[in-house]
């Protein structure tokens, strides 16, 4: 591997701005300048404050099981190369790039917004995915806690809700966790994506290490909590050879599930990704593209329903079927208890109790 370090941005995923579509002007460097120093180089992370209308949104999609999915962050400084979300990025006005770890939206009213939102007297209860887009655990939910809010708005309402995450700081949350847990409100998926931490510093530099994702899975497991584990996305020829052992060490950490994405580079991603894996591994750039394209149809994405996400082909075959094994030899006989969506309650101000 060779890598240029005075050009490459430490510490994130991405390392170029792609154009926004959505922009009509943009900034190129034509002639590096003095002036131009500072805009090129990896700057600090700036954090957008908004107050949405709205933060529940209905999921339309035929390829993920829940009802609802709810956002307080956009943007996501744990810098992932691969997150599907970096698109919805260009509709802020920035890049699905940099601008995308580097440039966070924070809803500030999402508890409130959300109470507002469960109030309503027509409203219908289904599980909210709670980080849908992005990670509700990213590294400025230790300082602003809006996540933590709305799980007690969540356990007011007992409302029930599936969280997915790639931070251990969900440990924080614990006795929430716990509380949701009793009344069956609650799912944890651990996202797990690789074993290897050089290869995990470079796909997601400022999430958790793995280690940490495992003992995360093992005190949320010993606390009572169900935890399923998401190893994804799955990139063929870089890390698929280590499925078996993902869901190995995770069963034996206590999570009682596993499931699986195989990547798709939709959008801007493809452009990101491409140019990220030639600048870390240059020696197997092309095998993995192609294979990348193998599971799509012969491109690097594929949105197609129900193909999307899992893909289709021999080499998405195969990787579907070293997963099953895996998954009936390290977790036979474990399943995750249904959510419970009978014991919603918004009618707070005691006028249906009356009746």
């Amino acid at each position: 591997m060779s890598i240029n370090e005075s050009s490459y941005f430490k510490g994130r995923g991405a390392q170029v701005n792609t154009h926004n579509p959505y922009l009509k002007d943009k900034y190129v460097t034509e002639h590096i300048e003095g002036l131009d120093e500072e805009w090129m180089s990896n700057s600090k992370t700036e954090y957008y404050f908004e107050n949405p209308k709205k933060i529940i949104n209905k999921v339309e999609s035929p390829d993920i099981p829940t009802g609802y999915s709810m956002n307080p962050y956009q943007g996501c400084e744990h810098g992932c190369i691969y997150c599907y979300a970096r698109n919805s990025h260009q509709y802020w006005g920035f890049s699905a790039g940099l601008d995308f770890e580097r440039k966070i939206v924070i809803k500030q009213n999402a508890p409130e917004i959300l109470e507002k939102q469960l109030q309503h007297p027509q409203w219908e209860v289904y599980p909210i995915m709670l980080s849908g887009n992005t990670d509700c655990y990213q590294p400025i939910e230790r300082k602003l806690e809006i996540t933590r809010k709305i799980l007690e708005v969540l356990l007011k309402f007992k409302h029930p809700v599936s969280i997915i995450t790639k931070n251990a700081l969900i440990l924080r949350d614990i006795d929430l966790l716990k509380e949701l847990n009793k009344l069956d409100l609650v799912h944890i998926n651990v996202t797990i994506t690789s074993l290897d931490e050089s290869l995990r510093q470079r796909l997601e530099p400022r999430t958790s290490t793995y280690k940490n994702r495992l003992n995360l899975v093992k005190e949320l497991s010993a606390a009572g909590l169900a935890v399923n584990v998401m190893v994804a996305p799955i990139i063929p020829g870089l890390n698929s050879h280590e499925v078996p052992e993902v869901i190995k060490q995770a069963a034996e950490n206590g999570a009682v599930s596993a499931g699986y994405t195989i990547v798709r580079l939709n959008g801007s991603i493809a452009e990101i990704f491409t140019d990220w894996i030639k600048k870390n591994f240059p020696d197997r750039a092309e095998k993995v593209l192609h294979q990348i394209a193998e599971c799509h149809n012969g491109q690097l994405n594929d949105s197609r329903f129900g193909k999307r996400m899992g893909g289709d082909g021999k080499v998405a075959e195969s990787i579907q079927q070293m997963f099953k094994i895996a998954k009936a030899k390290y977790m036979k006989g474990r399943k995750i208890k249904s959510l419970n969506c009978s014991i919603f309650r918004n009618d707070f101000n005691g006028q249906l109790s009356l009746f």
